[in-house]
């Protein structure tokens, strides 16, 4: 596999996928709330259209391929390559009419994270990696991503989807971290994460997060300069409880302040 004609492979599912989403964003859509009395968590028309869009894709192009996606389970997870799809990551976002959802893309090697794409078909970019350099493309053109230098928390924007996501000693981790940090931004699932990469935002702290969540933003962080990793320290392309930042010190930080 060619890596030109892999990462015009990967151009081609965002296109494709963002053309059966779009006509859904800022509509009446329904959404079903699949959590079984949970917490709310919902589902569109629009994330199992992407999705299957993208399957039919993979399975067409690259038959050996497995594929892990939220919508329609898994196939051949034991296979060398295998792809990990979450069509619209920022459900909530989404249903609410924000632009902070984003298409996730990843796919890994023998289980780890070799490349990622989260794209934003609404406003038009696609954020991109492969653990060695990560770019941005856009209206404005094309750019390197670059995480910026912070190694101090208390100059360090963070950010997490919703702090009510966390409970017990979790949140009493992160509740030390923000407490330390210069600001914290709430609710902007995958976008929050290719802002770190962007150098916008310094780190990201998350908690329950499945393998579709994190895969494909792994190789864009590393790619931009930044780590990722649970909070134990450990690899994130299992999901968990996940902390992106744009420093290694200020990672090592975090990690640090999270334990108490």
């Amino acid at each position: 596999m060619a890596a030109v004609d892999f990462v015009s492979f990967v151009d081609d599912l965002a296109t494709r996928s963002g053309a059966a989403i779009l006509p859904f964003f800022r509509t009446t859509i329904a959404s079903v709330d699949k959590s079984r009395g949970g917490r709310f968590d919902p589902v569109t028309e629009a994330d199992r259209a992407a999705e299957a869009v993208m399957r039919r894709m993979i399975s067409g192009t690259f038959p050996d391929h497995g594929v892990v996606g939220e919508e329609f389970g898994s196939e051949r997870e034991d296979a060398e390559f295998v792809w990990v799809l979450d069509p619209i990551d920022g459900t909530r976002a989404f249903i609410s009419g924000l632009p902070t959802w984003g298409t996730l893309i990843g796919l890994t090697r023998n289980g780890s994270p070799c490349y990622g794409m989260m794209h934003q078909p609404f406003t038009k970019e696609r954020f991109s990696g492969d653990g060695a350099s990560a770019k941005w493309i856009g209206p404005a053109g094309e750019r390197p991503l670059l995480a910026r230098r912070c190694a101090d928390l208390a100059e360090a924007t963070i950010s997490t989807t919703s702090p009510r996501l966390f409970e017990g000693a979790e949140l009493e981790g992160f509740e030390r971290v923000e407490r330390a940090a210069k600001m914290a931004r709430f609710g902007y699932d995958c976008y929050a994460y290719c802002m770190v990469a962007a150098g916008q935002m310094d780190a990201v702290i998350e908690s329950g997060l499945k393998p579709h969540d994190i895969v494909a933003l792994v190789p864009i962080i590393e790619g931009a300069g930044g780590v990722v990793t649970t909070w134990d320290g450990g690899s994130p392309a299992q999901g968990g409880a996940i902390v992106a930042s744009g420093d290694k010190r200020l990672h090592e930080k975090i990690l640090a302040t999270l334990k108490g």
